[in-house]
């Protein structure tokens, strides 16, 4: 056998594999490899085994020199050409997978994993191709090359070659999550760009889900390692084409230490997070001195929740949320010794605040909103037109009706509806359990859900892909529930087809494809009332456990468990989170973000996590304010900004990137909490009866206030969420 001399070895030389002439195994079949900037031509078949392992060549000007086995490697070579020798024989020990294309290569893999019933023949399989993936060099085990996702570490490099295909490289700390690369790996090295991007994820669960049932860790692997295959695919042609490889939306990138904000708009929404500490204490002593309690919607300015979320901490009685606990949380405030509640919301928030006080006996509280002019709402005013009286009435001629309306509503509303059908009132995160126990408790019940036609849409299609689960994934759900009764109501469940919130209206079509393309492999987050596309994207997410889709408290929760996993184990890591609701949640992020990645610091974790919270918006979709609007800021990177975000600027409102902020929320300005405040207890207190909440007890339905009545539907969530069912009269009402 002639050996070829060390000096005809380069690493851009094509090299080529091939059995002995005798070798058993049928003709060759022809296998793109990639390793260590070679590019490799495998003509080893099924990968046979021969006493000598693998016995490789480089055709030379038409005559074939022969490499050495791995065996004589160390004695011939420099270290580098003995790398590259040492990485083809290890490429063509691989279990190789037949097919000249992308699709035959898939069908070849998963008919070798098919036929294996026991798991542990299947996790014993998938450790045998673990075994022969190669290292990563260590230089490329860096958080840049992380993938999202994974419970394990996982690296992933991608190149694009002289000949036009990708090659892909990859390792972890789990062997299994190895053998998971290798399969990938094997199936994608060698393939056109195209090929690579057009491998849907439907392609993979035959070969993932059975390797250890009843663990989604291991199968949603597959999941994210192909979307990082995909998303460094398109930067890798983008950079062949010297072109961007795609428009970032802005972001905050949040550490233990500091707070970056990359993009104008990422700018204006970090400016607040570090409030003025002599405005912060202005705001208390003025609460302290007239007994003042604030309940502050999520969706209030930056510079309201930066304020309100540092005074909290000398001032027990602030308290930011979700609308579902606002009314509750002005109660306790109430019962702590606070003789007004200032309400920085919409109009209906204000009412229900209002309403509940009443109803456990503090009417001599005083509830102030925060404008003298109406602050609506996009589905509060969906649910008082003519139409949805038509939906209603509907509803009552259907037999046993329950209507479902979702708590983005006035009282008036609610009372006469209520009078109408039997009603419930709910919230985006309780609105599956709702519908299940109402089924549950009525089986023969038609639900009327209204208004948001979005998250109308998206209920339906929750229960659809609920009826497609096992009986024991529904239980899970619901314990009352099974295949059969989950799609026995899918026919029975109505909703309101005209109703949306103007700030989750645009995340629609140009948001999802640029989501789609471009943050595939990040965290999704999506508030219930999205557009179907936004929904849809972020279930397919939640299924591979990378998304939420939810109320805003369902997406902070969902946002602190991830970023407090990656405290836990204790490693360098970064978690991408793209925000698909209002931006004013920001604030409540940050907040909970820095307090885990310092309280991991202070419990001895040297881990360097970086968190960055996506906003899909316009990356300019700001407006500028004169230099003295920040005058005593405090000294830090971010008080030199020169730019707010502001209503006048569409408020990141843009085709191309979603409505990000709500305008009705933003009429809750800081100024006009001061305002109030200053007034409250003075003789100009008088002057603020316009912005006191509204009581309705001059209008009747059935005989009860529209306050009173108005109420009962949201004290049937309330005995809901306690006790798990439907009230009794509730019950009655439907069936009668």
């Amino acid at each position: 056998m002639e050996v070829a001399a060390a000096s005809s070895v380069s690493v851009r030389e094509v090299v080529c594999a091939t059995t002995l002439a005798n070798a058993p195994g049928g003709s060759p079949k022809a296998l793109r490899l990639h390793a260590l900037g070679a590019e490799f031509w495998g003509l080893g078949g099924r990968g046979i085994e021969l006493p000598s392992s693998k016995i490789l060549c480089i055709p030379e000007m038409g005559n074939a020199k022969w490499f050495p086995t791995k065996n004589d490697i160390s004695a011939r070579y420099s270290a580098e050409r003995r790398a590259l020798v040492e990485r083809c024989v290890s490429v063509m020990a691989f279990p190789s997978v037949l097919g000249d294309n992308v699709v035959d290569r898939l069908r070849s893999l998963e008919a070798e994993f098919e036929p294996i019933i026991d798991s542990r023949e299947r996790v014993q399989k998938l450790r045998d191709y673990a075994a022969h993936l190669p290292e990563l060099p260590s230089n490329d085990c860096i958080p840049e090359n992380r993938v999202m996702g994974c419970t394990a570490r996982v690296w992933l490099t991608a190149s694009l070659g002289s000949d036009g295909r990708m090659y892909f490289a990859a390792n972890s700390d789990s062997e299994l999550t190895r053998g998971f690369c290798a399969c990938l790996i094997l199936v994608l090295n060698g393939a056109w760009p195209q090929e690579v991007l057009e491998v849907s994820l439907a392609s993979l669960p035959r070969l993932g889900m059975g390797l250890a049932v009843g663990i989604t860790s291991r199968a949603n692997t597959w999941y994210n390692i192909l979307l990082a295959m995909q998303k460094k695919t398109q930067v890798a042609v983008a950079q062949l084409e010297g072109r961007p490889a795609f428009e970032p939306f802005p972001s905050l990138l949040i550490t233990a230490n500091d707070i970056t904000p990359h993009g104008s708009f990422a700018v204006a929404q970090a400016k607040y997070l570090s409030p003025d500490e002599a405005k912060v204490q202005e705001l208390v002593d003025l609460l302290q001195q007239k007994q003042i309690g604030v309940v502050a919607h999520f969706y209030m300015d930056p510079e309201v929740q930066g304020v309100l979320a540092a005074a909290q901490k000398i001032w027990p009685h602030i308290h930011i949320s979700d609308s579902l606990v606002m009314a509750d949380r002005a109660v306790r405030m109430a019962e702590g010794g606070c003789k007004n509640i200032a309400v920085l919301g919409v109009d209906f928030m204000s009412e229900n605040v209002r309403a509940i006080l009443d109803q456990a006996g503090h009417e001599q509280v005083n509830v102030y909103r925060m404008s003298s002019e109406h602050i609506g709402c996009s589905l509060a005013a969906a649910a008082e037109s003519s139409t949805y009286s038509k939906f209603l009435e509907s509803a009552s001629e259907s037999g046993p009706a329950l209507h479902v309306i979702y708590i983005n509503t006035s009282l008036e509303t609610k009372a006469r509806a209520h009078a109408i059908v039997p009603t419930i009132t709910c919230t985006s995160s309780n609105v599956v359990q709702t519908v299940l126990q109402a089924f549950a408790q009525v089986p023969n019940v038609t639900i009327w859900y209204g208004p948001d036609s979005y998250m109308g849409a998206n209920l339906a299609e929750m229960f659809r892909q609920i009826s497609d689960m096992t009986d024991e994934e529904i239980a899970a759900i619901h314990p009352l529930h099974n295949k059969q009764s989950v799609k026995a109501l899918l026919s029975r469940l109505h909703y309101f087809q005209d109703g949306s919130c103007i700030v989750h209206d645009l995340f629609g079509h140009e948001v999802v494809s640029h989501v789609r393309q471009n943050y595939c492999d990040a965290f999704l987050t999506a508030h219930f009332e999205v557009p179907g596309e936004m929904f849809a994207l972020a279930t397919e997410a939640r299924q591979r456990d990378m998304g939420v889709v939810g109320s805003t408290q369902n997406i902070l929760d969902f946002i602190k468990l991830r970023v407090q996993e990656a405290v836990s184990r204790n490693f360098d890591d970064r978690l991408q989170f793209v925000l698909g609701t209002e931006t004013g949640m920001v604030t409540a992020i940050v907040g909970a973000v820095r307090e885990i990645l310092l309280d991991g610091r202070l419990k001895g974790s040297e881990a360097n996590i970086e968190v960055e919270i996506v906003f899909p918006v316009s990356p300019d979709a700001i407006s500028t304010v004169p230099s003295s609007l920040i005058a005593g800021s405090p000294k830090s990177n971010l008080s030199k900004l020169s730019i707010v975000p502001g209503v006048s600027s569409g408020e990141g409102c843009s085709l191309n990137g979603g409505c990000a902020s709500c305008p009705y929320m933003k009429m809750n300005s800081l100024d006009s909490l001061f305002r109030v405040c200053c007034m409250v207890g003075t003789p100009l207190e008088p002057a603020l009866v316009a912005q006191q909440a509204h009581r309705s007890e001059n209008s009747l339905v059935e005989g009860y206030s529209v306050a009173e009545f108005g109420c009962k539907p949201i004290l049937n969530m309330c005995y809901f969420q306690s006790k798990g069912r439907l009230p009794e009269e509730l019950v009655s009402y439907i069936l009668r």
